[in-house]
């Protein structure tokens, strides 16, 4: 039997979105599979605001098309399979938590649980008697949460959710995140913290000055991108394995840091057939690659520079 194709959760085609003479968002173009984690990284003002306002249906294209599940984003159908956790929690005076959340829950048909919504998200019964308007921030963030969950979405937008918790509370974040994930939800969101996105995205889309300078798994945005190196103890015969390694082919640096050498080169593999073919007397040998925050640093220098 021919399994049936899946929409894409979101699709974005040619799409622009300009202020005046500025454009935050400049011919992007992608599709999100439905069941994935995808992070949308980039500096301040690089689009990825603007990119989650236009799927949300907030703002509209100045060109191209975006789709959700195949349909226009302001569908009523639509609406009802989305849920978005923005930067600015705006509250409802006068009401408690709990009642905001019953009253969120009635817009939709088929609203998740009140006692899963407390689950996922932490909400103590004190703060869900609690009038909003006097919650914490870390609290506020919560409730947020809560909203965004209301409906029972199949598709959720986070803008920098984690801003302002505690340690626990993003760890407990992100847990509920991925065991929603591995429900077949589909996860978009922000962050700053760009280990959470190495950590927990299937998909980083890299934003720069509106458009998109990277698109790919966390690893080959890391693979691509940064410096990968070998490192080790020498027991003995320093100066020979610098000069060894310092003809062989791809190696840009060798270095020595913290008891260790360090040799940067473009085939980790060669580095390690010769450490071990010529029986080097090293010890504690690491393969290590830079970080996401180091890829990040490069794609971002390197499109400014190409503008």
């Amino acid at each position: 039997m021919l399994q049936q194709h899946k929409e894409p959760a979101a699709q974005l085609i040619q799409v622009t979105k300009s202020y005046g003479a500025k454009k935050a968002v400049d011919q992007i173009s992608f599709s999100i599979e439905q069941g994935s984690i995808t992070a949308l990284l980039g500096p301040n003002g690089a689009g990825k605001t603007t990119a989650i306002s236009m799927m949300l249906g907030l703002i509209d294209p100045s060109e191209g098309e975006i789709r959700l599940f195949g349909r226009s984003p302001k569908d009523r159908q639509v609406k009802e399979k989305i849920g978005a956790m923005l930067q600015e929690v705006s509250v409802m005076d006068g009401l408690k938590a709990r009642e905001i959340i019953a009253l969120i829950r009635g817009y939709y048909p088929n609203p998740m649980g009140m006692t899963e919504i407390v689950a996922l998200t932490g909400l103590t019964d004190e703060e869900l008697n609690k009038r909003a308007t006097k919650m914490s921030g870390g609290q506020k963030r919560k409730l947020s949460f809560a909203l965004a969950l209301a409906g029972n979405p199949e598709l959720l937008f986070f803008d920098e959710p984690t801003v302002g918790l505690d340690t626990n509370a993003r760890r407990l974040f992100w847990g509920t995140i991925r065991g929603m994930a591995d429900q077949g939800k589909t996860i978009v969101f922000t962050t700053h913290y760009l280990q959470e996105a190495d950590d927990m995205a299937d998909r980083i889309i890299l934003f720069n000055n509106g458009a998109v300078a990277a698109d790919g798994s966390p690893e080959d945005i890391k693979a691509k991108l940064t410096r990968r190196l070998v490192s080790f103890v020498v027991e003995a015969g320093q100066r020979l394995i610098k000069e060894r390694f310092d003809q062989l082919d791809g190696v840009t640096e060798i270095y020595e840091l913290e008891g260790r050498l360090h040799v940067v080169t473009e085939n980790t593999d060669q580095a390690l057939r010769v450490i071990f073919r010529e029986e080097m007397a090293v010890r504690d040998v690491r393969i290590e690659q830079g970080s996401l925050d180091e890829a990040f640093d490069q794609l971002t220098q390197r499109h400014e520079e190409a503008v």
